[in-house]
């Protein structure tokens, strides 16, 4: 249960930088958090891909952080389209 709760608290914060990093309309408060546990898993994945490897609280985020931010990107490249 800590897992999961910490996990969240992550993504939440993720997302939260990434709305922040990623000036422009965004999508509100909520919608920020809710692309940063999205982009966890993400950022998971391209690490995974990219054979990279981040460990601890600070490496979680910075991985949550990537993926979120290259989900809001996508987001806004689709939207444009």
């Amino acid at each position: 249960m800590e897992n999961l709760l910490l996990f969240l608290l992550i993504g939440l914060i993720a997302g939260w930088l990434a709305g922040k990093i990623m000036k422009g309309k965004g999508f509100g408060l909520v919608g920020d958090l809710i692309i940063g546990v999205i982009g966890s898993f993400i950022g998971g994945w391209l690490f995974g891909i990219l054979g990279l490897s981040a460990s601890g609280l600070i490496g979680s985020l910075v991985t949550a952080l990537v993926g979120a931010i290259v989900l809001l990107w996508l987001i806004r490249l689709i939207k444009k389209a």
